[in-house]
């Protein structure tokens, strides 16, 4: 058996059913196993009482009783964090008080725990605690692959604060990424909304986000809006370009999918890009040989963010993970030669 947890729903996880959205974050339970569970109170929302099909609210929290281990085993599921993990998430905390933690998140590390995946950030909380009593707690998420700024909340009321101001949108993301080919025109907003197509595994993996054009998003089930403004940094002649995105919506693998639909997908993405599709300068494919091409440059550079309890306002930035360093040197780019918001003239 594992432990009790309490786990806040996101803004990516809004309007989800809870069966689904239990059976996506453990997928060795069964349908029979969750709507027991509700039937008997020990699933939780807010602290009341819910039905397998009640429809989930950014912000909610709940509550997880223990759970079988998958496979059967009756050892205890949680494990403490090893020395070696210890050691290395809390390298990665680039800012901390009293309400939040911040971190540089490698890239490669996944930030929840799901089918096939043992290794996350939120299972390194505890070695995050620091002179906390509670482990700090999620608040938004990024993609496995995707490096940088990560926000989470040292305690149950910050945490509901902070996915609020996620869900209204009061926070600021700005992301880097190097894509294939260069946009054109050099700045401007992409809108085509996103609907998820189920993958083919068990667990639905492979799952991926297919673009709608904003006429058709209405009409369309399951789509939803979605909102990209863009700004190429520094073009590497026609074949690729360094740009600054900025997602006005946070729909999952948003920047992903929007620039690949305008033409220019990101390097290293073979889920949206096309790994085995090499970029010749005519504004299209995810590769530029070599080993740059076999890790997703994408980067979550900056973060804006009101302080939950002093309103001050935050601005936290993160370095660039090795591999994009790496590359940014071989270009002969420097973060000092952009501007940190080149959207700031334009709000």
């Amino acid at each position: 058996m594992s432990y009790v947890q309490n786990l806040t729903i996101g803004v990516d996880d809004s309007d989800q059913r809870l069966d689904r959205w239990l059976r996506r974050q453990f997928p060795h339970l069964g349908q029979g196993r969750v709507e027991k569970m509700c039937r008997k109170g020990e699933i939780r929302v807010n602290g009341g009482r819910v039905k397998a099909s009640t429809r989930l609210e950014t912000g909610q929290t709940v509550r997880i009783p223990p759970l079988p281990v998958p496979g059967g085993q009756n050892h205890v599921a949680r494990t403490r964090v090893s020395a070696a993990d210890s050691e290395m998430i809390r390298s990665c905390v680039i800012y901390r008080d009293d309400e939040i933690l911040v971190l540089n998140k490698p890239a490669g590390l996944a930030v929840q725990g799901g089918s096939k995946t043992t290794r996350h950030v939120d299972g390194m909380a505890e070695a995050l605690r620091f002179d906390s009593h509670e482990d700090p707690r999620l608040v938004h998420r990024l993609d496995k692959d995707t490096s940088g700024v990560l926000v989470l909340a040292r305690s149950r009321r910050i945490a509901a604060d902070l996915t609020e101001a996620f869900r209204h949108r009061n926070t600021r993301k700005i992301y880097w990424a190097l894509v294939g080919g260069v946009p054109h025109p050099k700045m401007g907003t992409i809108r085509y909304g996103l609907v998820k197509a189920p993958g083919h595994g068990a667990s639905g993996e492979g799952e991926k986000m297919h673009c709608i054009h904003p006429r058709d998003v209405e009409t369309t089930e399951g789509a939803k809006r979605a909102t990209t403004d863009y700004a190429v940094l520094e073009p590497l002649g026609r074949r690729a370009a360094w740009m600054a995105l900025v997602p006005i919506t946070g729909r999952t693998h948003q920047l992903r999918a929007h620039m690949a639909e305008l033409g220019h997908p990101i390097i290293g993405d073979g889920k949206y890009g096309g790994s085995g599709q090499e970029n010749l300068g005519d504004g299209w494919g995810a590769m530029l040989g070599g080993e740059m091409s076999r890790k997703l440059h994408l980067h979550a550079r900056s973060l804006s963010i009101e302080h939950p309890v002093s309103g001050a306002q935050l601005t936290l930035t993160a370095p660039m993970p090795p591999h994009m360093t790496e590359t940014w040197d071989s270009m002969g780019w420097n973060a000092s030669d952009v501007p940190a918001d080149p959207f700031e003239d334009e709000m």
